[in-house]
């Protein structure tokens, strides 16, 4: 069997570091803050070529409190894309703010920067491009358009701990950005958790005290808050696992190139990298028009596959009724109908990568 993903082999490769960290935890008791969780703080902002870093309890946490922080919430507009997990969208609703969904590219995926300007209105207050499938969305253009119609961008980047885009991190581009720590992810945690990065003193301030009560010390709670804080046993395990982050992306983009080589098309799409970005390859997606019989054919020969994103946001049964506003999405809806993400971790081996080309090849071929 070859998974989509496999969490425990990777484990397998760094099990001493992991024991170590947590055991360190356990004795120190140090469960909730405390220096493992400021350790990887400091860490992780450094990684992101950032001046700070708050951990917070999980990725769409890390969007809400943020919005929240930028003083976003009833009678805003954000703009953001339905291709997404809705939980880019579900942390715009939640601070009562209005999303607004514009379409993404062709050939990336990613939010189309020129649809941008035309879903600008008096309410607009920020941009949330996400960075999906590992691969940074095109910043110059989405930063050129918010800075001159005075908009904040908060990137969306749960799937993309390490990419750049012209040569810098994620995390460096705009005035904030939003990281998952869900087990899958490239950097993920055994558990929930998730991270603000920004280089705006203020605004990370801010974050840290929404996300603990409100407080500025014990007992002392300056504004209402809430409880999303990133425990020490996740911040122990992350540390560990960031120290092999790149060699694990770098590994991730041995396998993507292995399956670009060896795809020999026969009707599917391909997934495309702007020249200006490095991908991570969180996922490997492909566009096959008649994906259920794909899909079928693999799971029959025992090789794991998933679908990222089978229904547009804004087609969920939860955003039909709810407050949005939507202008066509043609490529969104005809990309959900087509998207099939192949197995990708970087334990992936070769002669595995080989077997799956082959299978993809000759059913894709014989259609």
């Amino acid at each position: 069997m070859t998974p989509l993903v496999d969490l425990y082999a990777q484990y397998e490769t760094i099990r001493p570091e992991i024991d170590e960290a947590i055991n360190r935890v356990v004795r120190s008791s140090a469960f909730i803050g405390g220096a493992e969780v400021h350790g990887f703080e400091a860490e992780f902002a450094k990684y992101c070529e950032a001046q700070h870093c708050v951990g917070v309890a999980n990725g769409t946490d890390a969007l809400y409190l943020t919005l929240k922080a930028l003083g976003i919430g009833p009678g805003h507009e954000v703009i953001t894309v339905a291709h997404t997990f809705i939980a880019t969208a579900e942390a715009i609703s939640a601070t009562g703010a209005t999303p607004v969904f514009i379409d993404i590219l062709e050939d990336t995926m990613l939010m189309a920067p020129d649809k941008i300007e035309a879903a600008v209105t008096p309410r607009t207050r920020a941009v949330i491009p996400v960075h999906l499938y590992g691969q940074p969305c095109d910043m110059d253009s989405i930063l050129e358009v918010a800075r001159r119609r005075g908009l904040k961008v908060i990137e969306d980047a749960a799937q993309a701990h390490g990419a750049r885009w012209g040569g810098r991190r994620v995390g460096s581009l705009g005035d904030a950005a939003c990281f998952s720590f869900y087990p899958g992810k490239n950097l993920g945690a055994y558990g929930d958790g998730g991270a603000v990065v920004s280089n705006d003193d203020d605004l990370i301030k801010k974050i840290r005290m929404l996300a603990n009560h409100g407080r500025t010390q014990k007992y002392e709670h300056e504004m209402v808050g809430h409880n999303s804080r990133l425990d020490g046993l996740q911040a122990a395990i992350l540390h560990v696992k960031l120290q092999h982050l790149d060699r694990w992306n770098d590994a991730r983009r041995r396998c993507a190139a292995r399956y670009l080589e060896g795809i020999g098309g026969g009707g599917l799409t391909l997934p495309v990298v702007h020249q200006n970005a490095e991908s991570v390859w969180h996922l490997f997606v492909v566009r096959a028009p008649e994906r259920e019989a794909l899909q079928s054919r693999l799971g029959e020969m025992n090789i794991g596959t998933g679908v990222h994103y089978p229904l547009p946001v804004h087609q969920q049964p939860a955003y039909r009724s709810a407050n949005t506003r939507t202008s066509a999405l043609p490529v969104t809806e005809i990309v959900a109908k087509q998207v099939l993400s192949l197995p990708m971790y970087p334990e992936l081996v070769d002669n595995e990568i080989d077997r799956i080309v082959d299978i993809v090849n000759r059913n894709v071929s014989n259609r």
